[in-house]
């Protein structure tokens, strides 16, 4: 990857070595917000966040004594794209053999490869890249001789015609060891046309690889007892029992036909984190609340917890009723918060959301959930509980407004005020990656710099905060997973970003706010062949889906964000920004994200750019390379 040379004038950088142990805790805010809220705050439904996958990727298994290997390849509209990952070993030889019996042989194939990346960001897989047009449409046989390598296993990836998609996604949130997961799919038209489609499911398997690389396979059935709906409907479901933390790596391989009845192969890989059940309600009777001086109520919920210095994403909605007796919404509470010592987790609130309600007892929680801060599974949850509130002669009056204190809780003061000093810009790169944005474009700018690792959304953004500690405002201009973090740590904690004045808090390039389809693929292949920079659900489609389910309004108001595409060239061919992700990507992209998983729901849309692509490269210039957006996004910054 170029990196651009630091202008040491206007430019820090810091390096993060240490493990996460040892960066200081922030202050988390004690969020709420209005009922309005509610719907965009709970758990998302596991379909809304579905794979739509035309691509197929096909384990290859050579034995050391037999150095071959064969895979039906479906061609579906003449013309046949392919991706083979031998582990970098130039020694495999293929050949492709038609239903008729036509051969096109080694070394015409061979001519034809282009050596490709599968990339994101710096996490890449090589391969080489097949495209072969004017063939008949069918069954065709993949043929492929390891001959004198040592490399006897790898993989295939295939793109299929993109009018028949594979829709696949888990059918639960609840990922917890000893708890069964089930993942369902069914083969439809493409996403645009809502899964109307003759295409069927013949055979489908759950290919499961756990966290310690053990490969176990489950047949899907369409018969209704599999959380597959009804039997006979074309959804096929399967399931197994996480017996360990980590993350699980879950394929669906289907075969089937499509619309015309021509065999296809599709699959859709999925990253599931499994965590342990470390924390319990001990009790879903009334829950407590203690009254504070400042017109704010603590609930105190009693949990059991076996991480006591672990903390939590938590939300809850208070209800109460109106002078009839009808339940009225008063507002929802979250954030990240801690047990105590005495066993109690605590969610603050500030009491003029019930005054602003006009609401009076009897009083209840509903919806509760206290979810790991990571990859957002629900460890422990309630529908309703009573909520025994103090005397409301206690609340205090409604403003005019909602304000910030109502949202966000009280600001930090004294010991625990931000006490950075002047002012920044900090620039932050994504997952895998380093510094990316060319300094010299930015002013009063510094450079967090976390090199080619792998953290959650919420690593990210305390180590972000860490990093702007040193100054008393800041605001981000950030890329790809780099806006995630940012908007992560303007939620949940408090940091340099609320001290922060300008038009714009977060600006972000590239960011795949609702996932992208890369991550469950490049896992897959990572665990294969022990590359990149590791697993992170965040960026999955399901796992960006969960972290989204706790982001409110008024924070998602403070990004502004932009969206790029490759270069349209000629109609007549594939274009794209990464020859390699464009077989499983749907246009537009820039490589990396998909134009329609960059949208932030809330957020500030600047706008969509042609022509460049998500990281150096790549066939397009690299988007955060755009000297005249970078001179925009810099005179507008809040610092």
């Amino acid at each position: 990857m170029t990196r651009s040379p630091l202008t040491l004038a206007v430019v820090s950088t810091l390096l993060f070595a240490a493990p996460l142990a040892a960066v200081a805790a922030p202050i988390p805010k004690q969020l709420s917000g209005p009922p309005e809220e509610f719907a965009q705050m709970r758990v998302p439904d596991p379909a809304e966040s579905a794979i739509y996958s035309h691509s197929a990727l096909l384990p290859v298994q050579m034995s050391e004594r037999d150095a071959g290997w064969q895979m039906a390849l479906p061609v579906e509209n003449g013309k046949v794209r392919f991706l083979v990952f031998s582990g970098n070993n130039s020694d495999w030889q293929l050949q492709l053999q038609s239903p008729t019996g036509r051969r096109i042989a080694a070394n015409e194939l061979r001519a034809a490869a282009k050596p490709a990346d599968f990339a994101l960001e710096e996490a890449r897989v090589p391969a080489s890249y097949y495209a072969v047009e004017g063939l008949e449409s069918g069954t065709w046989t993949l043929q492929i001789d390891a001959g004198s390598s040592r490399s006897q296993s790898g993989y295939v990836l295939l793109e299929g015609d993109e009018s028949t998609e594979l829709l696949s996604y888990p059918a639960h949130r609840r990922q917890i060891v000893g708890e069964r997961l089930d993942v369902v799919a069914t083969l439809g038209g493409n996403r645009s046309a809502k899964q109307t489609s003759a295409a069927r499911i013949g055979e489908a398997t759950l290919r499961v690889t756990a966290p310690d690389g053990t490969v176990s396979s489950h047949p899907m059935f369409d018969d209704g007892l599999h959380a597959d709906a009804r039997a006979g409907d074309g959804v096929y479901g399967a399931g197994f029992v996480a017996d360990k933390s980590g993350s699980y790596l879950a394929q669906v391989v289907a075969d089937g036909t499509n619309a015309d009845g021509l065999k296809i192969v599709r699959t859709a890989e999925h990253v599931l984190p499994v965590v342990e059940a470390s924390l319990q309600l001990r009790s879903t009777a009334t829950v407590g609340a203690t009254m504070r001086g400042d017109g704010r109520v603590s609930l105190d919920l009693p949990v059991a917890a076996n991480k006591p210095d672990q903390h939590y994403r938590a939300y809850a909605e208070v209800w109460g009723r109106d002078g009839n007796g009808t339940p009225v919404a008063v507002a929802w509470v979250g954030g990240m918060v801690s047990p105590d010592k005495g066993g109690t987790l605590g969610l603050n609130f500030d009491s003029r959301w019930i005054t602003r309600a006009k609401a009076q007892g009897p009083f209840e929680l509903r919806d509760l959930r206290i979810e790991d801060p990571d990859h957002f599974v629900t460890l422990a949850s309630a529908g309703k509980l009573d909520l025994q509130l103090p005397d409301r002669r206690q609340f205090v009056e409604a403003p005019a407004g909602i304000t910030e204190s109502m949202r966000m809780g009280p600001r930090p003061t004294g010991a625990d005020a931000i006490k950075g000093v002047g002012s920044r810009l900090i620039l932050v790169h994504g997952y895998c990656s380093g510094g990316v944005w060319p300094a010299s474009q930015f002013s009063s700018a510094s450079t967090f710099l976390d090199a080619n690792q792998n953290r959650s959304h919420d690593q990210f953004a305390r180590l972000l905060q860490s990093y702007g500690s040193t100054w008393n405002s800041f605001g981000t201009v950030a890329h790809s997973q780099g806006g995630a973090a940012s908007l992560h740590l303007y939620t949940y904690y408090w940091s340099g970003l609320d001290n922060a004045t300008g038009s714009r808090l977060i600006q972000s390039v590239g960011t795949p706010y609702k996932g992208t389809n890369l991550a469950g693929i490049l896992a897959t292949l990572g665990s294969w062949f022990g590359v990149g920079c590791g697993t992170n659900d965040n960026l999955s489609y399901s796992g960006a889906s969960a972290w989204l389910a706790g982001i409110p309004t008024s924070s998602r108001a403070k990004v502004n964000y932009y969206t790029t595409s490759f270069r349209t060239t000629n109609w007549w061919t594939n274009d794209y920004c990464q020859i390699a992700t464009d077989l499983v990507l749907s246009d537009p992209e820039d490589g990396t994200t998909e134009q329609t998983n960059g949208q932030l729901s809330g957020g500030v849309n600047r706008g969509h750019t042609t022509g460049q692509c998500h990281t150096s490269g790549m066939r397009d210039p690299a988007q955060y390379l755009d000297s005249s957006r970078n001179s925009t996004m810099n005179a507008n910054a809040a610092r």
